[in-house]
């Protein structure tokens, strides 16, 4: 393969996975081109893309990125697979994929320019949160100290308002307010 024709690859591969910066590698050596479509089909429908790479083209495009640390994994058949909300919805979506797809072989996945290796390192990576997930937990444990602050303060004023009320109501209706030793 000529050198321009080598640099016309790298630069797509760059275009395809600009701003992506997590990712997980597979091989789909030993599937089927039906297995694949469904496979392809199946993570399109969540926006996660698919990209059969060259190995040593797919090094030298992620130099410089997150994708970098990708590059022990990129042996034998390359498939990138990359895009969702996040890696953790991805590696979600291909463990549960690949359940009903045994002859898939999950490589491995980065996540902030760390690897997980192998089928158990993306089943693990796919048990963290989301981001979204994490935002959600990480407001909860800002709020909750929050709120039991403000019921503190809200429990004595309530019990209060409602002594009140009770003298108010006792004096419409011209009942005498006994005073409590």
């Amino acid at each position: 393969m000529s050198k321009q024709i080598k640099d016309m690859i790298i630069r797509d591969y760059k275009v395809r996975m600009e701003g992506f910066q997590d990712a997980a590698i597979v091989s789909l050596r030993g599937v089927n081109g039906l297995d694949t479509t469904k496979l392809r089909t199946a993570l399109r429908a969540k926006q996660i893309k698919m990209t059969t790479v060259r190995n040593q083209l797919a090094k030298q495009a992620f130099k410089g990125t997150g994708l970098s640390a990708l590059e022990p994994l990129l042996e034998g058949s390359s498939v990138v697979v990359y895009g969702g909300q996040s890696v953790v919805e991805l590696s979600r979506e291909l463990v549960a994929i690949l359940a009903t797809m045994p002859t898939v072989e999950i490589k491995g996945a980065v996540l902030d320019g760390t690897v997980f290796k192998g089928r158990k390192g993306v089943e693990e990576l796919s048990k963290f949160p989301t981001r979204v997930e994490a935002l959600g937990q990480a407001v909860g444990i800002l709020l909750g100290p929050g709120r039991k602050l403000l019921a503190q303060i809200k429990g004595p004023g309530a019990g209060i308002a409602g002594i009140i009320k009770a003298i108010e109501t006792k004096l419409e209706k011209g009942e005498a307010i006994a005073r409590t030793a």
